[in-house]
């Protein structure tokens, strides 16, 4: 049985990944990446998580930075930084690496890395980010199914209705 890795060990800047990733590719592992804010992670992000990883032998998140979640959610998100957010994904069991990126979306990380599998949940059907230079290059996008009721976004909204009612 493998000795589980400390979470800080798990998260790479794109360029110290890029050695990783051509360990992989010699080894002929598949590579899975998905991506996103992970603000606060609930069942459905486990859920999504473990999923991904069930579609290769090895799962890369793309994690926005905090410039990248205000740009992409508001001036009030993310509510954890991303050094917390990062070290809380890296926690997780089935995630192998965690990439914080400052883009609002991983099209350059995708391009870098050319995962064999790219994974995004079923609400982006109509726009998946990089799904060009992965079925350029033989991978495949795969469309996740999402937990209904488990969305950061609405969990907020839930908890600021339960704060002003108190």
């Amino acid at each position: 049985m493998n000795k589980p890795r400390q979470p800080e060990k798990k998260i790479y800047s794109i360029n110290s990944f890029l050695k990783v990733r051509k360990n992989l590719r010699a080894k002929q592992m598949k590579l899975v990446f998905t991506n996103g804010c992970f603000d606060f992670i609930h069942t459905g992000h486990v859920d999504y998580l473990y999923f991904s990883r069930k579609q290769g032998d090895a799962l890369v998140v793309g994690l926005n930075s905090d410039k990248s979640v205000r740009r992409n959610k508001g001036k009030h998100r993310p509510i954890n930084n991303e050094q917390d957010r990062a070290i809380v994904l890296a926690s997780i069991e089935c995630v192998d690496y965690v990439i914080i990126f400052g883009e609002d979306e991983p099209k350059h990380i995708i391009a870098k890395i050319i995962p064999d599998v790219l994974v995004k949940g079923a609400d982006w059907a109509h726009y998946v980010s990089g799904r060009e230079v992965v079925e350029k290059n033989g991978g495949k996008v795969v469309l996740a199914k999402l937990v209904k009721g488990k969305s950061t976004t609405k969990m907020i909204e839930r908890m600021q209705i339960s704060e002003d009612k108190s």
